[in-house]
Order: C-alpha cells, then structure tokens, then sequence
C-alpha cells in the first residue's frame, strides 16, 4: 500500500466510486440491475488490486484504457473511446479536415524524412517545397528516422507562426533553406469536377465531413447552369464515408420533398428517426450515375442504396464495402468521448446493407459474411429486387482494378516515386494534365534507370509451385515429381525485364499520373487518370445508350434482379423477427 501514491489511491476510489454510482443510477430500473452493478464491484476490485499489489510499477491510466479498448473491441471496429489527447486528431478525421499548417505529408524512407504529398495553394507549395524532397532540420533541430513523427506533429501548429526547414533535393548540390507561415489547412471534400464529355459531368467526393453536401451542390449548380451538362457521374469509389446528415441532403438534391431516404433504427427498432427529403430538390430529372467500389462504405452507401431504391441514378462499379451501422459521439468525463453504434440504417426499399456480423463472432473472435441464408429480398420504387446483408450490388458490374506484381513491386518499393521526383527535376513543365502521356522513350529512360536497382518479387503462379513442392515434400511424393516440377518451374520463371514490356501501359499509366501529380498537385493526377477509368468509359458508354440507362431503372430482363445470393434467402414477412432476435441475441451475450 505504502509503494501506491495516497493521491493516486484516493483518485481511483473516487473515480470508481463515480463509476459504480453512475453505473447503477442509470440502470436502476433495469432488469440487468444486479448483474451491471456486480461486474463494476468486480472491475473496480481488479484494477484496485493490480495497482496496489502488482510486482511492478504500472501506469493507471494506460491500464483503464486498454481495458476499455479490450471491452469495445468485442462489439465492432466502430465503436471507440477517444481519451482527451486524441480528441483533435479525432475530430480532424471524423468532422472536420481543418488545422493549422504548410499542407504538406511526409514519410520515412530509408532513415530519411520525405516529403510525400504537396497541396496546391497552401505554404509549402507557395514555398516550392516539392514532393521528394528531403527534410534535414526543422528549426533547430536534426531531422532523422527516429523524429520523423514529432517532424510531422510539429509542422502542424497556430496559424502565423513562423518555421524553417532545411531541406536537400536531388541534383541539386547545396541544400535549400525554405521559411514558411502556417496557415490553416482546410482540405476540399471535392478534389474535383467538372466535364467529362458530351454535357457529362462529373463530381469526385471523398468524404461526408462538414460541408460536403454545401461543396456538392456548389459544383453541380456550377455543372448544370454555366456548363451546361445533361447528365452527371457522381465518384463515390474510395469514400468510406463521415456524417450521415451530410448524405442525406445529397440525395436531398435529386429526389423530389417528402421522399424516404433512410431510417436509422436502434436496438428493438426504438429511437426510429426516418429521414426524408425536407427541400425542393435541385434536380430530380438528369440522368446520374453512381461510381462504387469495395472501398465505398457508409454515408456513400446510403447515398448509392438511396438514389438506388428510388430509381434515381444507375450504381457502376463493385460491390460497396457493407457499412450499415450508425454511430453516436458522445461526450464523457475529462474532456473524452466516446463514438458508439447506436443504430441501423435502412435504405428506402427497408434493407440494411451491414455485410459483416459482428452478433454472431466465431469462437476465435474473427467475423463472417451475414449468411446467404438469412438475406432478405426487398423491392426499389420501380419493383427491382434488391437485398440486404451485402452492400449495394451495383445495377453494371465493372471489373475491379488489380495491379500486376511487377508494378507493385516498383510501387511499394518507392522506385516510382523516386524517378518522379528526379523527372520533375529534368523537366520545367509538362503538357496539361488531361493531356499529358509518357512517351516510348521516356518509359525507356525508365526501364535504364530501373537497371540498377533491386525490385524482385514472387508471382502467385511461383508461390503456388513452393507451396506444391513443401506438400509433396511432406507427403513424400516430390521425388515422383521432380523432374516435371523442375521443367515447369523454368517455364513460368518470371523475368523482370519481360515483364516490364509485357506489362508496359499498366506501368506507364501509374507512373505517368505520379509525375502529372508532381505538376498538377491530387487534382491533376485525378484528370489524368480518367481518360484511361474503365469505369468512367462504361457511364460514358451507358449514358450514350439510353434506352439501356432506362431499361435498368425500370427493371427490363436482367436488370429485375440485382444481386441476388446463390442460397435460399429468409423470406420477407420475418425481417422485423430477424432483427428482434439479433437484438435479444445481443442482449443475451451481454
């Protein structure tokens, strides 16, 4: 007792002499009464006793915190507690992108800190701070692999102050002395829109944080009345989405007043807050279509699902992420919070597209896929069958994007990055971003300067044969095998220098947006990369088609269907059992 400081004692009895009281005020008229209050007794009595009898030195509040972690942990990956040092960044993250600042990311490479990214129009490109350059000190101090996170919280602070960076850069011999001011760093939700083609426009959200929806209807108001356009590609591909309200006015700006466009629904369906359209919309006419893939989660899902259900726009792309979980910050003692799942939502068909089941955890603690099995079908505004469990299945599947493993390799390896900085610094300027194309030989210099360097990899088809060869090792069946095994290998070897040609437009395009990025900053390696989007050359081609872009609104043929599981699905009339149970289930492993 005596090794356990009174002050700190007296805090923890007080602090769970809080706790316990709370605890038992709020559920007073609970039936869990008893049950709640004993396991408060017996966690207090744990962490009492560690503090005072463990054989080493231990840190009370780092012991609170991983319990709490441990505890929030078995619900789901959503629910979070935020302790007062991290509150900022949480709410930089979640809310609002805002902080004082030169607009610049760095990243360890080799033991050196590297500048990564650059935003256009904030000091550290008003300054010619470029992407690949070399910090050496910040201020006063040195800059090394062992300080390039306090680098990073340090180039943040109060808006006016003043800082100096000694910086290197690559063929350039002496180093580079750069003065900044922060300013405040207040990042677009929208990188970019603007015309594809034929009056098509387009709009890249990349997240719901505040003032999405005021930045969304910005663009298309300045789309529809001084570009003229007759139909729209709204990007909703990467988004994981942000706050819910901010969805539910940009479907707001299609739909006509008074539609359903979510229910958010809690345990036993209390709390049922249904959201619908409160405004005239800016346009419930033009033809719209909806990017997505497996990165599209939440507040995207609800605006995809939405406009999906109401036969508002066609979904493009793959399956979304599967995020119907709604969450609730909450304020606790100390300056904390707390952001926890409080509900459901559902889209105006009554699906809940939440893919993974966080109730029914296997023994190991990992999580499944929601069961074909228990799938309900639902139908849009027009009839189309549509179901939950499963994100939104796009109305036109695109092929998803995959890498080839020598691009990966160079990627991962920084050897992209590297020859895009010593690019930039060989060239003044380059064609407009739209525009802009590697030539032959450029992709020559490239491959020369790859010469030197060392990017080897493993393809799946040579991991495959190690495994094959480790299987019939231990089954004692290799020897049988030998010689085939040998001569198939030497046929499927990879050879680096083939596989540089063989995959050269996939590398050329990659490594060409890296260097428009250099020029042009996120947007203009954005415009880059559309000209050569599969997806955008499908709504393009889809919007030329119109009696297809109708068709799939309306359910014609195959388009009746959209997603529908291989497994017999749990029929209709049982949701409102099925979420009962879930709900009793989760009482009951409380």
């Amino acid at each position: 007792m005596k090794r356990f400081p009174l002050k700190l004692r007296g805090l923890a009895i007080l602090l769970f002499s809080g706790v316990l009281f709370a605890g038992l005020f709020a559920f007073r008229y609970s039936d869990d009464f008893f049950d709640i209050s004993r396991n408060l007794q017996i966690f207090a009595d744990v962490y009492r006793e560690v503090n005072l009898k463990y054989v080493d030195e231990v840190k009370p509040g780092e012991l609170i915190k991983k319990g709490i972690d441990a505890m929030l942990d078995s619900l789901d990956p959503y629910t979070e507690y935020i302790p007062q040092s991290e509150v900022e960044e949480f709410k930089m993250k979640f809310v609002n992108p805002q902080y004082g600042g030169i607009g610049a990311l760095i990243f360890q490479l080799n033991e050196k800190v590297i500048v990564r990214d650059v935003y256009e129009g904030f000091p550290a490109q008003k300054a010619d701070i470029r992407a690949g350059d070399r910090i050496l000190r910040f201020n006063d101090m040195e800059v090394n692999s062992h300080n390039g996170l306090q680098v990073s919280d340090m180039l943040k602070g109060q808006k006016g102050s003043v800082i100096n960076l000694l910086i290197s850069r690559p063929g350039i011999v002496k180093p580079i002395v750069k003065t900044l001011s922060r300013e405040e760093i207040k990042l677009s939700n929208i990188p970019y829109y603007g015309i594809l083609k034929n009056h098509t426009g387009y709009i890249k959200l990349n997240h719901f944080l505040e003032n999405s929806s005021s930045e969304v209807k910005q663009a298309f108001l300045d789309l529809k009345d001084n570009q003229h356009i007759t139909s729209l590609v709204f990007d909703l591909r990467g988004n994981g989405g942000g706050i819910l309200q901010e969805s539910v006015k940009i479907v707001n700006f299609f739909v006509e007043k008074g539609s359903n466009i979510v229910t958010q629904s809690g345990r036993n369906h209390q709390g049922e807050i249904i959201y619908k359209a409160v405004n005239q919309p800016l346009d419930s006419k033009i033809p719209i279509i909806i990017l997505v893939d497996k990165g599209t989660a939440s507040a995207s899902e609800i605006v995809s699902g939405a406009l999906q259900d109401l036969e508002r726009a066609v979904i493009v792309g793959q399956r979304s992420f599967g995020k119907g979980l709604v969450q609730q910050t909450l304020p606790l003692s100390y300056n904390t919070l707390m952001k926890i799942t409080v509900a459901k939502y559902y889209t105006p068909s009554g699906r809940c597209i939440q893919a993974l089941d966080y109730v029914h955890r296997n023994k190991d603690g990992s999580v499944n896929q929601v069961a074909d099995s228990t799938i309900v079908e639902f139908k849009t505004r027009a009839g189309r069958l549509v179901y939950d469990g499963s994100g939104i299945y796009p109305d036109l599947i695109t092929k998803a994007k995959t890498f080839s493993n020598v691009l990966y390799a160079l990627a991962s390896r920084q050897l992209i990055f590297d020859y895009a900085t010593l690019y930039k610094n060989s060239h003044l300027s380059i064609s407009p971003a739209a525009d802009f194309r590697l030539t032959d030989a450029d992709y020559a210099a490239f491959t020369e300067f790859l010469a030197t360097k060392n990017y080897d990899y493993i393809t799946s088809t040579e991991r495959l044969m190690d495994d094959l060869k480790q299987i019939a090792e231990r089954e004692k069946r290799f020897d049988a095998i030998k010689s085939e095994y040998t001569s198939l290998k030497s046929k499927i070897s990879h050879n680096k220098t083939e596989d540089l040609f063989k995959f050269k437009e996939e590398i050329k395009d990659f490594l060409g947006n890296e260097i428009v990025e250099r020029y042009y900053f996120q947007k203009g390696k954005l415009v880059c990369s559309l000209s050569k989007d599969a997806d955008i050359a499908a709504s393009l081609k889809l919007f030329d088609n119109t009696s297809l872009f109708a068709g799939i609104l309306q359910g014609t043929g195959a388009y009746h269907t959209i997603g529908k599981p291989e497994k017999p699905l749990i029929s209709s009339a049982q949701i409102r059992l099925k979420d009962t149970q879930d709900s009793l289930l989760i009482e009951e492993e409380k």
